[in-house]
Order: C-alpha cells, then structure tokens, then sequence
C-alpha cells in the first residue's frame, strides 16, 4: 500500500461519511493562507473525536495544542448545550487564526482559547474535565500525561495524537526527542495504575501514525 492509496481512501470516507463541512475546510483554507503548518487532524479523524466527545456526553473539553482550530470546531461542536471547550495554545499567531475560524463557525461562545505555555497553564485550570485532546509538542507529552490527571476525575478519557511516529517508537536506542517522549509515555501510562489504555495505529492522508486512548479508572 502507499501514501496515494491512503489519501485516496481517506478522500472516498469524506465525500461519503465523514462530510466535513464548508466552516472545516474554510478553517483549514484560513490556516494555510496565514502560513500555519499543515498538521492539524484529518477530517476522518476529526470526525472520530466528535464522535467519541459525543458518545461520552462530554461536557467539558480540554485541548492541549490549538493550531488553527481544525479539532477545535470538531470538538465544540460536539458539546450539548451548556457545554464548554477550552483549548490552550502556545502561539499568540495560531491563536488568533483559531479564534477567527471558531467565529466563523459560530462557536466563539463555547470555545475558549488560551494563549501560553501549555504546562504553565494547566495549574489555574478548574477541573474535571470529561475529555481531553492532547496534540501539541511531543516532548511534552508525559507532563501532559501528569497534568491531565490532576484535572481528570474517574471515568475521564484522554486520547494523544501523533503516538507512533511511523513505527520509530519500536526503536529503544533513538535519538530523535519526539521518539523518547513518546516512549515515555508509554511507560508512565504502563506504571500507572488508575488508568487503562490502548493504541490504534492509523494510516491515511497525514501518513503512518497512530492515537493513543486511555480511561482513568473509576
């Protein structure tokens, strides 16, 4: 199989299921005129947050790593009424294209985002959150582990993004800090008992990758 097949694939599931709307690919547009990189989630997998958010009857949205607000729209859009998303994102530049295209969707009331540091934010949050989407640096991710936790409440999902990094995650002896900080995620979910866990890997437009979800116990 090849990278064409997957993004061909993954074309075929938008137009027939996914159907992401004219405010998604207007914020994907948006983002990329403003020179944002181009790493947000596909709509596939998009989709797949919004439909977990709403299986879980989530009412209060953590997201760590806003870029251009792609999965904040997903996300927000998947509140019930009262519901609230923040996200927090360390570019004041994301930031601001995130916000326009939140407006633009019309979720600027039930979206908030944050600007800073996402580790020095964390602490003047008022948990629990039901749902938390972490999709930032990589070599945060095991803090980020730690301070979710603490906002956390039993029965609380949390699902990484960008956890096999086209496999290399297999490979002990790596050099690459991405690599290392997702391993060690991986051993600190492994050690801690409060939670459950798995990972899927994924293929399609964004390449070989993989997400992982776990639960804290109840």
């Amino acid at each position: 199989m090849s990278q064409k097949t997957w993004s061909e694939v993954d074309d075929y599931l938008n137009d027939r299921i996914v159907r992401p709307e004219e405010a998604l690919a207007a914020a994907l547009e948006a983002s990329r005129a403003a020179g944002l990189p181009e790493i947000a989630v596909t709509a596939a997998q998009g989709k797949l947050l919004y439909l977990l958010a709403k299986t879980l009857g989530a009412r209060r949205i953590l997201e760590i790593g806003t870029l251009g607000g792609y999965s904040a729209i997903w996300l927000a859009r998947s509140l019930p009424p009262g519901g609230r998303l923040v996200s927090l994102e360390y570019s004041p530049k994301h930031a601001e294209v995130a916000r326009a295209n939140l407006a633009r969707a019309g979720l600027a009331e039930v979206a908030e985002i944050r600007v800073g540091a996402g580790l020095a934010l964390m602490p003047s949050l008022d948990g629990p959150f039901d749902l938390f989407f972490i999709d930032a640096d990589k070599e945060g991710y095991p803090d980020y582990f730690r301070g979710c936790l603490k906002l956390s409440r039993p029965g609380s999902v949390m699902v990484f993004d960008n956890v096999v990094r086209d496999g290399k995650i297999i490979n002990a002896a790596t050099r690459e800090s991405t690599v290392r900080a997702v391993r060690q995620l991986y051993d600190d979910i492994a050690a801690e008992p409060r939670v459950e866990a798995t990972s899927i890997q994924t293929v399609g437009a964004k390449g070989y990758d993989g997400f992982c979800m776990l639960v804290v116990g109840r």
